[in-house]
């Protein structure tokens, strides 16, 4: 069967996925080899100092790489890093022509130029903004905050527990197993203080990707009433574990909390937090739970995407999952459909913000 240039980016994407949890900070990226409507050779990059997606698909592809397209999702590298360039990888196979989907949003990337001085052919932006998407963390590098998800998981009609505050198990085993796999591509799983003393969750991956850095597990808490007996504290010196809560109550959560490999963030407002979790390293979080603090951070606009579960149930009351204010038709949407399929019995939706968000 021939294969054109989108179908062979849309492999690419594909591709890129399996290095979901391993690569970070780097971007996930695939590549494959296209020679006369054939793929010739595919690679993605799957772990952190490994080879390139480029590199792995030309050695896949050998002499066929000669003339060829190499379709990539992102613009071929050209600087020395733990691995070669990949434009003089490209180049020196003999590659004709690259299609990349996103730019490099590095400073000085130079990436394309490189190669068209080299003598080979450009040409990018091919589902481009799918690319982005996948790499959505990546692309919102440089601001003062967290790239921020918000997963949620609820019957048809909206409530994420029942009238008795059970939400032990709204969704079945397959929507489980995959956020086990989502967690594993974040920074940070985050939850806030009610959600702790109802679970008790552990907030780690158990899944089939074991995250290469496993995520730090943050509590958000204005009290910083944490119970100390919480999974999350007591086990914080085998996973880094971060009490976010108001200056005024932060010397009281520190003495409480004494507990090795948990730290007492001070912030003001959820801004001031997700700042200073910045501040620490956390470049993407995932918000778990519960309600308040999700519908808080989305009345802030600060939340980037939405991962919502739906379970083939009705509850008809319980804890309501969104409340938001009242609007109409005429009000830009806002937000975009990013992807929706079944998992098992229930049903993902993904959705983001139409353009990145906001500082504040």
């Amino acid at each position: 069967m021939t294969v054109d240039e989108r179908a062979a980016m849309g492999r690419a994407l594909e591709l890129a996925r399996d290095g979901w949890g391993r690569v970070h900070p780097n971007p996930l990226v695939g590549a494959v080899v296209l020679r006369d409507g054939e793929l010739v050779g595919e690679g993605a990059h799957l772990e952190f100092g490994g080879p390139h997606a480029e590199v792995t698909a030309l050695a896949e592809a050998g002499e066929a790489a000669r003339g060829a397209t190499c379709v990539v999702t992102l613009e071929p590298c050209a600087h020395h890093g733990k691995t070669p360039p990949c434009v003089e990888a490209l180049a020196n196979a003999g590659v004709s022509r690259v299609v990349y989907a996103a730019d490099d949003p590095a400073e000085g990337a130079g990436g394309a130029e490189r190669l068209r001085s080299l003598g080979v052919a450009v040409q990018g932006g091919l589902l481009g903004e799918e690319a982005r998407s996948l790499n959505a963390p990546f692309f919102a590098r440089g601001r003062s905050r967290p790239w921020v998800a918000v997963k949620v998981a609820t019957s048809l009609d909206g409530y994420l527990a029942d009238p008795t505050g059970r939400s032990q198990w709204i969704s079945g085993p397959e929507a489980r197993a995959y956020v086990h796999w989502l967690r594993a591509g974040f920074d940070a799983i985050a939850v806030g203080r009610g959600t702790v003393a109802a679970d008790d969750p552990r907030l780690t991956v158990r899944g089939t990707v074991e995250p290469r850095i496993p995520p730090r597990r943050v509590v958000l808490s204005r009290s910083g009433n944490v119970p100390e007996a919480a999974t999350v504290v007591r086990t914080a010196g085998e996973i880094p574990t971060t009490v976010v809560c108001d200056p005024a109550r932060a010397d009281a959560t520190r003495a409480r909390l004494d507990t090795p490999g948990l730290d007492v963030l001070a912030a003001d407002g959820l801004l001031g937090a997700l700042r200073g979790l910045g501040d620490r390293g956390v470049g993407s979080m995932l918000v778990e739970g519960g309600a308040e603090l999700a519908n808080a951070l989305l009345d802030a606009d600060l939340v980037d995407r939405v991962y919502w579960i739906t379970a083939p149930r009705w509850l008809g009351a319980g804890t309501a999952a969104f409340r938001r204010p009242a609007g109409s038709l005429d009000t830009p949407a806002g937000w975009r459909f990013v992807e929706r399929r079944a998992l098992g019995d229930d049903t993902l939706l993904v959705i983001e913000r139409g353009e990145c968000s906001p500082e504040s």
